[in-house]
């Protein structure tokens, strides 16, 4: 009995670390430390951030593997759907990414410019604010705020 709760115990801790490292983002910039007073990774020149199918680029960020905070010209990118801007904060608990600063949202069909944007990975919805112009499907037309759905690739 205790070789099996030990055996069982033993294959617990190995799917439970390969589980932890299979989540851990994979992080490279020409410079990065860990500011010790903050808790943060600060990385800039080059920043590559991914995780889990999604792509941050910047300039700078931070990040505490939970929040990335990224500046200097952005780009957030999973599968064909591709923001850039100036600024993005990702936060990977609540599943959602807000890019400012000049947004231009692309991907086949559809391009969306506007002054912010927020997108929801898990429910694919992207909320974009101020100035927006859209092109889709050889029409474009310009209004203050609008929502599209990346599945059924509606603008509402």
């Amino acid at each position: 009995m205790k070789v099996k709760v030990f055996l069982f115990c033993i294959l617990l801790t190995v799917f439970s670390m390969s589980s932890v490292f299979a989540a851990a983002p994979v992080i490279t910039a020409d410079r990065q430390y860990f500011d010790i007073s903050s808790g943060l990774h600060v990385l800039s020149g080059n920043v590559h951030i991914e995780h889990n199918g999604r792509v941050v680029t910047a300039g700078e960020a931070k990040t505490n593997l939970v929040e990335i905070w990224g500046s200097g010209g952005i780009t957030f990118t999973q599968d064909d759907i591709n923001f850039t801007g100036n600024n993005v904060y990702v936060y990977f608990p609540s599943n959602s990414a807000k890019i400012d600063g000049g947004v231009t949202f692309s991907r086949p069909g559809i391009a969306i410019n506007a002054e912010c944007a927020d997108f929801n990975w898990k429910s694919k919805v992207a909320v974009f604010n101020g100035n927006v112009q859209v092109t889709q499907n050889g029409k474009s037309w310009r209004t203050n705020s609008i929502s599209y759905n990346v599945i059924s690739n509606t603008v509402y």
